[in-house]
């Protein structure tokens, strides 16, 4: 009796160790197993989404076999990590392990806007409607009804987004993308109005943004920066209009055709600093952290004109008679090349 107890015993647990043998080598037949596609696969992993359910999903598909075993080895041997929404590349050379690895490790794809120095809110928005992979929240809201979407009711959107490349994942939305970028702008404004230099004409850090906004637009010579700042906030202590273009560019909205007129100069608009004194009522482009430190330290000097050379560059002049002869000299006779500023940046998008 004893000898048959023994002898099913060992039965038992050579079976037992068959079974687990087995079931090691099932798993590992499912984990090294080629994933079966034959070109780049994007796996969209909704959030709320179980590996368990995508395994099951990605069996069904062909993608991959033996999805119980992934999932006992999902379950037991990483622990059961909290699976990231979003895009995992799957490629024909990986492995169901490589697979999970991309899971544990959150490895989604990554995507990437870059919003560029100088754009107009209008352009901001263009942009953000051609990324495909961002959930478009704010698309049928017009600016105000933006800007309150963002908690920021009633101010002006012009400005108020920081230019930066910016990576998102699928499903991320526009308006989580714009709280960022505001975000930005208002850390990178108040530390450079904590040490902007003494005696500026303005009255808080929003007439900084405004003055850099036009900064921007005037020149991309980082070196001209300090200098144009100089001449606008000389013209402000002294009470000379500004009588920049861009600002009237920027009133005349979309009646611009590429070109500015004297008629265009002698049309009052809220932004028209030909017309109006001071500075504009908001900014009329986004503002990088070198044209808010310019307008914050604006360079010492007697200059009170500056004329475009052609090249991206300006002649700064101390009189109108200056001004003048520079510009007989630089505009008048304008090259076939000519322009006022260097040629813009495109936005890098992914």
């Amino acid at each position: 009796m004893l000898r048959k107890f023994l002898l099913l015993l060992e039965c038992g647990v050579l079976l037992a160790a068959l079974l687990v043998v087995g079931a090691a080598w099932q798993q590992k037949k499912a984990l090294d197993q080629p994933l079966h596609i034959e070109a780049e696969y994007l796996l969209q992993v909704p959030p709320g989404s179980t590996p368990s359910g995508l395994l099951n999903q990605l069996q069904a598909e062909g993608v991959i076999d033996g999805a119980f075993w992934l999932r006992l080895y999902w379950r037991f041997n990483l622990k059961g990590p909290t699976l990231h929404s979003g895009e995992y590349r799957l490629l024909p050379q990986q492995t169901a392990r490589d697979m999970l690895g991309l899971w544990q490790r959150a490895e989604v794809v990554q995507y990437s806007l870059t919003l560029v120095e100088g754009w107009s809110f209008r352009q901001l928005r263009s942009a953000l409607a051609k990324q495909e992979a961002l959930t478009q929240n704010l698309a049928n809201l017009n600016d105000a009804e933006v800007m309150t979407r963002l908690g920021l009711a009633g101010q002006h959107p012009e400005g108020r987004f920081f230019p930066d490349t910016y990576h998102y994942v699928r499903g991320m939305s526009d308006e989580e993308l714009l709280k960022k970028a505001n975000a930005r702008l208002e850390t990178v404004l108040a530390e450079e109005w904590q040490q902007r230099a003494e005696g500026l004409p303005y009255n808080e850090p929003y007439d900084a943004l405004i003055m850099a906004s036009m900064i921007e637009k005037e020149t991309g010579v980082p070196e001209e920066r300090g200098e144009i700042a100089g001449v606008f906030v000389r013209r402000l202590r002294i009470g000379m209009r500004l009588q920049t273009d861009p600002t009237v560019i920027y009133g005349m909205g979309e009646r611009y055709r590429g070109r500015i007129t004297r008629a265009d100069l002698r049309t009052p608009t809220p932004y028209n600093t030909y017309t109006i004194d001071g500075m504009p009522p908001t900014p009329i482009a986004m503002v990088g952290r070198e044209a808010i430190h310019a307008a914050l330290h604006p360079q010492e000097g007697k200059a009170l004109y500056f004329v475009a050379k052609g090249d991206g560059s300006h002649v700064f002049s101390n009189s109108l008679d200056e001004h003048n002869r520079a510009v007989r000299e630089y505009q008048l006779k304008r090259r076939a090349d000519y322009r006022s500023s260097p040629a813009p940046r495109a936005a890098d998008s992914q």
